[in-house]
């Protein structure tokens, strides 16, 4: 096990800095929209033309980023506004996690029916009453612990959704406390597939079509190991009765796509590379739509029209330029911080107390 000195110290760098407004807020808040036992926030954006039986997106940002922020990067609002689906957007708060990430470690935030799982699963509820989506359309994605939160939604809750992009993110159930978090994030004890895998099963009772799911990962990432990207595939594969072996196709300079096909020979699990991108989402600038900003790169590879695309919300384009390498921002890497809520005891309270004594949680 990690020392407590090393453990404060990795949490001490990631003492959150108040995110810079977007230019653009794009997005309105969603109230009422259940019991919200994990107490968070919800926007949401709607085109000004909603088609009937329109498709949902659900997008949750990573850490020390907000909602408006994500979407102002990664454009999703803006492509939604030209192909007509609605997209969602969970918000954390400081007052559960310092660093405004999802508790993809904690376990009472990552059950059916319970803590910030339920607050989620609540919200689509609503906006799939409010406005006329086809639920047989609703989809997930997200970054780092954000995507590790997507990866939480689809193993809880996998009946309610089509699809999902994990962007960055980690398997399900792999951590649950901070210092395994930590561990898991550099490719530290990730558990056997056998256990990821019975993990995934015991997680909901559904027995049901599953969603699909994407896995995208840059190779140059030192935030979130690529490790993770292969073990998230693993966890999966049983579940998806995967058979046959993978196909691997090389989109364009620097991003490959690997996909793997069910009994009924649909693709159901595909995993992109992006070489050389360091930690963050992968974005085109020159789309048009999308804007650089920390943990969300500029390498010439749009994610979020790809997985629209791949989702069928959005025709196809073609990508004009190879993938390109960006340097990563010089700021404090994102990660998992204390959930300020939730009761702790051992190794986890001697780390929460030494965290209050320093002055880095309330």
């Amino acid at each position: 096990m990690r020392p407590l000195s090393d453990t404060v110290a990795r949490l001490s760098k990631l003492h959150a800095r108040a995110p810079a407004p977007p230019p653009v807020d794009r997005l309105t808040p969603l109230s009422a929209f259940g019991a919200n036992p994990g107490v968070l926030a919800a926007k949401v954006y709607v085109p000004t033309d909603l088609p009937d039986k329109a498709a949902l997106v659900v997008v949750l940002h990573g850490c020390t980023q907000t909602a408006a922020g994500y979407d102002y990067a990664s454009g999703w609002s803006r492509l939604a506004e030209e192909y007509g689906f609605v997209v969602l957007y969970p918000e954390q708060s400081r007052a559960n996690n310092a660093n405004l990430c999802f508790n993809w470690f904690v376990g009472d935030d990552i059950k059916r029916g319970q803590g910030e799982a339920k607050s989620i699963a609540e919200m689509i509820d609503a906006v799939c009453r409010q406005h006329p989506i086809d639920q047989r359309r609703v989809y997930i994605t997200g970054l780092s612990a954000g995507g590790a939160m997507a990866n939480v939604m689809l193993a809880t809750y996998p009946e309610l959704f089509a699809g999902g992009a994990i962007i960055a993110g980690l398997p399900y159930g792999v951590a649950g406390t901070i210092p395994e978090a930590f561990d898991r994030m550099r490719g530290h004890g990730i558990p056997t597939t056998s256990v990821m895998q019975r993990t995934l099963r015991d997680a909901s009772q559904y027995h049901g079509p599953l969603p699909t799911v994407a896995v995208w990962h840059g190779t140059a990432d030192r935030t979130v190991a690529l490790a993770n990207a292969d073990a998230i595939v693993e966890q999966w594969m049983a579940a998806q009765n995967i058979v046959g072996p993978a196909s691997v196709t090389n989109l364009q300079d620097g991003l490959a796509r690997t996909a793997w096909k069910d009994g009924g020979g649909q693709v159901a699990i595909e995993q992109y590379r992006i070489t050389g991108m360091s930690h963050g989402a992968p974005l085109d600038v020159s789309t048009g739509t999308e804007n650089a900003a920390p943990f969300m790169v500029d390498v010439g590879v749009s994610s979020t029209r790809l997985i629209a695309h791949s989702w069928g919300l959005t025709p196809s384009f073609e990508q004009r330029q190879p993938a390109k390498t960006a340097a990563p921002y010089d700021m404090a890497k994102g990660g998992p911080a204390p959930a300020a809520e939730h009761s702790t005891s051992g190794i986890q309270k001697v780390i929460e107390d030494a965290l209050r004594a320093a002055g880095l949680m309330g």
